[in-house]
């Protein structure tokens, strides 16, 4: 129930600020660039596998936009708080941490989710013309729904650090970015440290869903990491206490 009441706080301060809306309308701008300019390689150009290439390019393109609007919105739940002296009241409130986390969690993926849910528009105005087939879309919308869930468990992370929203953007944005790109140069390591990169890599993983492939692997990958994010955000918050701040 509290975590309720937090996130519905966290849902009131994206709405109430342009923070959310901005967000909003450059993901859906940037989405539809590239849903269109893709299906119009496809249709003119490739005219091959429509029902699935097109999914696998387009949302290729929109983990990039994902990857990087998604830490604006994080930058502001913990760091926010810090700068404008508001954590104490969460702090001294009847709220554990593991509530405060979730509530904002749960508000900032909700956010995520309905920035998903409007780009449906795109696969309805195509089937009007087309007969597509849901499976394949399904899958792409579950790996990017599952890779935003960690992106947006890291920046919590990233921003229990600090009070600079600035700093708290820019290295989840880095951090993701790496997470990404860990395994692209397999020449600088051996077999057995390559395979490790593969197993931690969000490219690799993500690779599946837009191939309209949903593996179990795949999906325990993206809600450890969220997990693990998460549980690194309870350690953050629970340092306060050995340092002296109740």
């Amino acid at each position: 129930m509290n975590t309720l009441t937090i996130a519905k706080r966290e849902m009131g301060s994206y709405f109430t600020s342009l923070i959310a809306y901005v967000v909003t309308a450059v993901f859906l701008l940037m989405s539809g660039y590239f849903y269109y300019t893709n299906m119009v390689m496809f249709v003119m150009f490739v005219g091959s596998d429509v029902k699935l290439g097109l999914w696998q390019q387009t949302f290729y393109d929109m983990r990039f936009v994902a990857v990087s609007l998604l830490p604006l919105l994080t930058m502001r739940l913990f760091a926010e708080e810090k700068k404008m002296g508001t954590i104490e009241l969460l702090f001294t409130s009847p709220l554990r941490d593991l509530e405060i986390i979730m509530g904002k969690y749960l508000a900032c993926l909700a956010v995520f989710a309905l920035m998903l849910a409007l780009t449906l528009l795109y696969p309805v105005l195509l089937k009007i013309v087309y007969q597509l087939e849901p499976a394949p879309l399904a899958a792409c919308y579950l790996g990017l729904f599952l890779m935003g869930g960690a992106c947006i468990a890291c920046g919590i992370f990233l921003s229990s650090l600090t009070e600079n929203q600035v700093v708290a953007a820019m290295s989840t944005i880095g951090v993701l970015l790496l997470l990404w790109f860990l395994d692209w140069n397999e020449g600088i390591a051996g077999s057995v440290v390559v395979k490790v990169l593969h197993q931690l890599s969000f490219s690799e993983h993500f690779l599946n869903f837009i191939r309209g492939v949903i593996d179990s692997n795949d999906i325990v990958y993206y809600l450890s990491v969220t997990a693990f994010f998460l549980f690194l955000t309870g350690c953050s918050l629970e340092s306060r206490k050995w340092r002296g701040i109740k």
